[in-house]
């Protein structure tokens, strides 16, 4: 075993088996011991088994509501205004109302700085002095955009509001007048522990509304009512006080969970009169969010109970398979606890809007620098040309300083363009399609499981694109979490390779025929004839032994289905582990509150089960204290091997042979747990039971309490053999590894398996391959201290530089290299905090370690602390592979989170579990998979599907055309705003910097709303330079979204410089053009009016030929924007330039006859081609020249997309077979198995037949999706 141990110098090696910090510590637990540890070698403290109070925070007295509003109770909510600190029960999720909609919904608009600043710019053009722009140029576009949020808004919170009548207005029965008059009469025996309540007044259960209930209220509810608040169980119809309830809308979970009520008040709370005059108090924890944690007692007729979350029934819950239940209301409407959960999550933010909200600031600040310069410009002019033009005289008595003051605010509200105002709402409806695409995906959709592929979020789809590094989980991730019994080692002999009856070995052998046992899972496979053959006989005593205490120990539900046992298990482990003993002959039937009953070889035997101490991933195991028919009291315990061969006898058999076992079975990728077992007299027994229940009543550390207490009879056991269990590949994972990794995505593995079974699932799934050098953590822990040492003794002066400076590569030997570190070397290179316990073990191994020595690598300061975690991440990002292994779920978001911070880059974590939630909510993208260990995960995750292999096409594929298309449709949209609006720009030089425009009003008013707007709105949405299945051929395509390079600062003045020089071309070309003229009807075209048709027809043309040029992949909706903008845009202005509508506005529309003056000229089409030409000519040149010269991966695989297509229909490739790493490792126990039903067990209860799982999606919706994915 591989123990912590301390070295004559007093230095530690960390114990890779010992629990580093969880997520449940105190602050006492990380506090500074120095004091106490300073005096020598303390004594382990002995657990403290005093019952505390607990701070009491919420007090609930039942039927009882004035009791709720006394004084104090009251809490102020504004100035001398009080209400009670206990919420109705009426939720509101909604936000408006009819008063508050149209203020609160711009007020929460307006806090976008775009927004604000349109606002702005159309209050300047209020003011005459300074417009020069009708109001409706800015008004019409903001009115537009708020108005298509604010639509949106809107229906989302009238869908709110529906939702919130149709809960509040919900049914159930709530006690009425319970205790409402003081007459209630109590007669108390002391002789027995029956209460007999005279109710003198009338009391009943009535109808009530959801909104009507209070807290301190008795509810009654029957089979498939929803649960209206959180409720202390107090008596059912089912046996025990047990509760049957469904938590899909709490954690998407469809299998039942178990609650049970106390016995007292099951007992004596069944009939209305008891419930009437019930008058308990209750004292609790506040109203919090915790889902799995609640604490409280109940104080009753002079007695204490105490009460745990398997005591509560949950808001959002259903109850399923219970005829009637009562419950008291603890928390009510907003004070429930999946109404405290609903607050708001951590916004995710792309980079791309990151980059996207700095670009516009520098935009507004160009607009700053250009406006302040025409201003300027403007003094000068007037100084030198202006006052002196009598003609130009506009009766203003202004010097020529304040006239450029008013010029600059002209050319603020003018140049407002350049700021895009349809920006952000045309990236949201971009991403709202994409996501949809996701949705649509039949090639992410698990039909095994009618699950398909669903973008929880329509904010970071691009983000998809630029994947640098993937955080996964094991367990459930990369292996499908479906466990089966594969082989074992009893009484030192191993068994599960193909044998005969008589022990004969074969090279292939078939399954073992069950026939003989009519309670056999018939899907369950064993290849060992020999261990059936040793069961049958009864002649092989350890091997009965082995498969009784897999029937016994464990906490596993049982029900009867149609005849046959189903088993429902709190891990797949388990289940697994208890249907291997049922084939054996060892069949698991059913279980009470004090007994467990088994058939043992076709004979039923029933053990009372005095005590049952459950698994949590501290523990690491699970024991259950039996007393056997004949009297003798046996404990049965199994466990990871690292816990239960620290608590062997001294004089036990097989412990080598055993060893030798799970070396082979780590080296098969296999889950170990050792079996073990302890005879217990019943002296022995009394003195721990005594200890035992003092420790279920303390109040304070309730379960540090109860494990100090395990500890004690957890000791000197005797070991009977081991089980292995294998949790098999997902199909794809190799190959999806292999792709993801020539997309250059480096992939870390972080589970809470031992490290011999990460390092062989890396060489399965071929994260790690043979040609990888491998350092565990004993080298890295080497390398960094090294490091830093040779930094310590470095000049001041360069100490502080050590950051920025790059550094030598921490590996001189060349090739490729992996990391495999365990969490409690990786506790060691951070220099995290360990917990107490660990301290204390680590006393008892060795003398304590001297203080920190600058000489010793350890930290002096948080600087250096800092710069050990900036080695760490550099050396691990040097790898091809990392795998961290024995991690705890915040250790797993630590490691992200470092990630995240010294490098810089996008990180994706994926996983199944609840103890992955944590690692999903930490990275830039979260992936859910719908597996085994429930929807956890995939509530917390912004993307979710079915199967680890479906990752590839997300980030190949629909990442990687997210990211094209949203870095096309900036740089276009940027372009096309500079191209149009620097017009006016160079238009000032010949106006006197006025302020005039270059183009007609409503031209400017709907340039970005209808005239430009929906090809390029259709390339953000449709455009792909190469299909799906060469994006997956060639990985290599997703390098540049890792790199950035197809948006950045470059690519925005790339497309402010193509913006100048097309506004320069668009300007001057029909300025030369209209010099001097004169048309054919004898007439000078050179007027103002005709001019800025001109101008304004060659920008049209010229942008949206430039968007098709732009797009890679047409289609009929494509071909129908760019013809459809155009012809828009000249209907438009055909009859805005109408005589009619000019009658009708006079003021508003004065380009009358305008566009037919112009346009009928030939010389000034000739005009318009000649611009669009130019402006279009050099694009077309240096695209031209880049794909032949300087063509990149993309223009390569799309040049040859034919013959790629061609190869791929011609042969496809073949799958390798799955290979096993072949090297020899220990076990393979994770700790990242589930807390079981001990508690429920131990308060007694019964199973009931469970409901039919639900049915899959209908066929025609699955067609439907099919339809549309193909229409798209």
């Amino acid at each position: 075993m591989n123990r912590q141990r301390a070295d004559s110098e007093g230095s530690m090696r960390p114990d890779d088996e010992v629990m580093p910090y969880s997520d449940d510590e105190t602050d006492e637990e990380l506090g500074d011991t120095s004091d106490s540890e300073s005096e020598g070698e303390p004594e382990v403290p002995q657990p403290d088994l005093e019952p505390r109070a607990p701070d009491v925070g919420w007090k609930v007295k039942a039927n009882d509501r004035p009791y709720h509003q006394l004084p104090e109770f009251q809490k102020k909510v504004f100035l001398c205004i009080k209400k009670s600190r206990y919420s109705g029960n009426a939720i509101k999720t909604y936000k408006y109302n009819v008063l508050t909609f149209i203020p609160l919904n711009l007020y929460e608009q307006f806090k976008r700085a775009a927004n604000l600043y349109f606002l702005a710019l159309l209050i300047l053009q209020i003011i005459p002095q300074i417009t020069t722009l009708p109001w409706y140029t800015t008004l019409v576009p903001l009115v537009v955009v708020l108005g298509i949020t604010a639509i949106k808004d809107l229906v989302d919170d009238l869908a709110r509001h529906r939702m919130d009548k149709e809960i509040n207005n919900r049914k159930c029965e709530v006690l009425l007048n319970g205790r409402s008059e003081p007459k209630t009469q109590t007669s108390c025996c002391q002789t027995c522990n029956s209460l007999k309540l005279m109710v003198s007044f009338c009391c009943s259960f009535q109808e009530s509304r959801w909104r009507q209930i209070q807290v301190g209220d008795v509810v009654r509810l029957k089979k498939n009512d929803f649960i209206p608040a959180d409720l202390l169980l107090l008596s059912s119809s089912n046996p025990n006080s047990l509760c049957y309830v469904e938590t899909a809308e709490l954690d998407g979970e469809t299998n039942l969970k178990f609650k049970m009520g106390l016995r007292v008040t099951d007992e004596m709370l069944q009939e209305e009169r008891q419930l009437a005059g019930f008058d308990a108090l209750i004292e609790c924890e506040e109203p919090n969010n915790r889902l799995d944690k609640f604490l409280g007692t109940m104080l009753w007729n002079g007695e204490r109970y105490p009460l745990e979350l398997d005591n509560m029934l949950l808001r959002g819950c259903k109850i399923r398979n219970t005829d009637v239940c009562h419950g008291l209301v603890i928390f009510a409407g907003a004070d429930t606890k999946i109404m405290k959960n609903s607050g708001k999550t951590r916004f995710k933010r792309t980079k791309i809007d990151e980059l996207m909200n700095y670009m516009v600031y520098t935009i507004f600040a160009l607009l700053i620098l250009v406006a302040a310069g025409l201003g300027i410009g403007h003094t000068f002019w007037y100084d030198q040309i202006g006052s002196k033009a009598w003609y130009l005289y506009d009766g203003l008595d202004y010097n020529s300083t304040y006239r450029g003051f008013l010029s600059f605010w002209g050319y603020i509200i003018v140049l407002n363009t350049m700021v895009p105002i349809s920006l952000y709402v045309s990236v949201e409806v971009i991403r709202l399609g994409q996501s949809k695409f996701i949705n649509w995906d039949l090639q992410m959709y698990f039909a095994e499981k009618d699950t398909p592929a669903k973008a929880r979020t329509t904010t970071l789809n691009e983000q998809l694109g630029q994947i640098q590094y993937i955080f996964s989980d094991k367990t459930g991730t990369l292996t499908q979490n479906i466990m089966q019994f594969k082989k074992c080692t009893i009484a030192g002999r191993s068994y599960g390779n193909p044998t005969t009856a008589e022990g004969v070995s074969l090279d292939r052998g078939k399954p073992v025929d069950w026939s003989w046992n009519q309670h056999a899972d018939k899907k369950f496979q064993f290849m060992d004839h020999l261990l059936v053959a040793n069961v049958k006989s009864k002649k092989d005593k350890e091997a009965m032994e082995f498969f009784k205490l897999l029937s016994l120990c464990h906490t596993v539900m049982v029900d009867n289905k149609d005849g046959e046992l189903v088993y429902q298990a709190a891990s797949p482990d388990e289940g697994a582990l208890v249907t291997a003993a049922r084939n054996f002959g060892f069949v698991f039937l059913s279980r009470t509150q004090d007994t467990v009953t088994i058939m043992e070889m076709g004979q039923e035997k029933t053990y009372e089960m005095l005590a049952l101490l459950d698994f949590n991933s501290d523990r690491k195991r699970m024991s259950i204290i039996l007393k056997f028919p004949d009297g003798r009291i046996r404990l049965y315990c199994k466990g990871a091997d690292t816990v239960i061969y620290e608590r062997l006898a001294q004089n036990t058999k097989y412990r080598e042979t055993t060893q030798t076992a799970l070396d082979n079975f780590a080296n098969d990728t296999l889950r170990t747990l050792c079996l073990c077992y302890k005879d217990i007299s019943a002296n022995e027994y009394e003195v721990w039971s005594r200890k035992h229940k003092e420790a279920q009543l303390v109040m304070v550390d309730r379960d540090a309490a109860l494990d100090r207490v395990y500890e004690e009879v957890e000791k000197d056991l005797m070991l009977i053999g081991a089980t292995a269990i294998e949790d098999k590949l997902q199909d794809g994972v190799p190959e999806t590894i292999a792709t993801l990794a020539k997309a250059d995505i480096k992939i870390w593995v972080l589970t809470g398996d031992k490290k011999e079974t990460a390092e062989n699932i890396g060489y399965s799934c071929s994260l790690l391959t043979d040609d990888m050098h491998i350092h565990y953590g004993e080298d890295v822990n080497e390398k960094l201290s090294v490091r830093q040492a040779t930094r310590r003794h470095q000049a001041p002066t360069n100490f502080r530089r050590a950051r920025q400076r790059p550094e030598e590569s921490f590996f001189t030997e060349p090739g490729k290299n992996a990391l495999i570190i365990t969490g409690g070397w990786l506790n060691e290179i951070l220099y995290e905090k360990k917990k107490k316990r660990r301290r204390l073990r680590l006393r008892r191994l060795g003398r304590r370690p001297p203080p920190s020595n600058p000489q010793d690598g350890q930290p002096m300061n948080e600087w250096e602390k800092e710069m050990r975690q900036i080695d760490f991440v550099d050396m691990a990002c040097e790898c091809e592979a990392v795998i961290c292994c024995r991690v705890t779920p915040k250790q797993k978001a630590n490691v992200v989170s470092l990630v995240k911070k010294y490098k810089k880059a996008v990180t994706l974590s994926i996983g199944d579990g609840a103890n992955d939630v944590n690692m999903i909510k930490t990275a830039d993208i979260g992936v859910g998979i719908s597996g085994q260990e429930g929807m956890q995960a995939v509530m917390s995750s912004d993307y979710a599907f079915a199967q680890f292999r479906y990752l590839q096409r997300l980030l190949l594929v629909h990442g990687r055309w997210s990211y094209i298309r949203m870095c096309k449709f900036l740089r276009f949209f940027f372009f096309k705003n500079f191209s149009f609006t620097l017009v006016h720009f160079w238009y000032s030089f010949f106006n006197g910097y006025s302020s005039q425009t270059a183009y007609e009003d409503w031209f400017i008013t709907l340039y970005n709303l209808a005239y430009s707007s929906l090809p390029v709105l259709l390339v953000g949405l449709l455009d792909q330079d190469v299909n799906d299945r060469l994006s997956l051929k060639f990985p290599k395509l997703y390098i540049p979204g890792q790199q950035g390079t197809l948006f950045n600062y470059k690519n925005f003045f790339i497309s402010l410089f193509h913006g100048i020089f097309v506004s320069l071309i668009i300007f001057f070309i029909p300025y030369g053009a209209f010099l001097q003229t004169m048309g054919q009807d004898g007439e000078a075209p050179s007027d103002y009016q005709s001019f800025a048709v001109v101008t304004a027809s060659s920008l049209i043309f010229t942008v949206n030929l430039q968007i098709s040029l732009d797009t890679s992949y047409w289609t009929f909706v494509n071909c129908f924007a760019v013809l459809g903008s155009i012809a828009i845009y000249f209907g438009i202005m055909f009859d805005i330039h109408s005589a009619g509508i000019h009658v009708i506005f006079p003021s508003v529309f004065t380009f009358t006859g305008a566009a037919s003056n112009a346009l009928r000229q030939p010389y000034l089409w000739l005009t318009v081609i000649l611009t669009v030409g130019i402006s279009l000519l050099p694009v077309i040149c240096i695209q031209f020249l880049y794909k032949t010269i300087w063509p990149s991966v993309g223009d390569k695989v799309q040049r040859n997309r034919k013959k790629y297509e061609m190869q791929m229909e011609e042969k496809k490739p073949k799958q390798e077979p799955f290979q096993r790493g072949r090297r020899s490792r220990r076990s393979a126990y994770a700790f990242s198995h589930s807390r079981g039903y001990a508690d429920l067990i131990s308060s007694g209860q019964s199973i009931r037949r469970r409901p039919p799982a639900r049915s899959g999606a209908q066929e025609n919706i699955r067609e439907f999706a099919r339809r549309e994915a193909e229409n798209i």
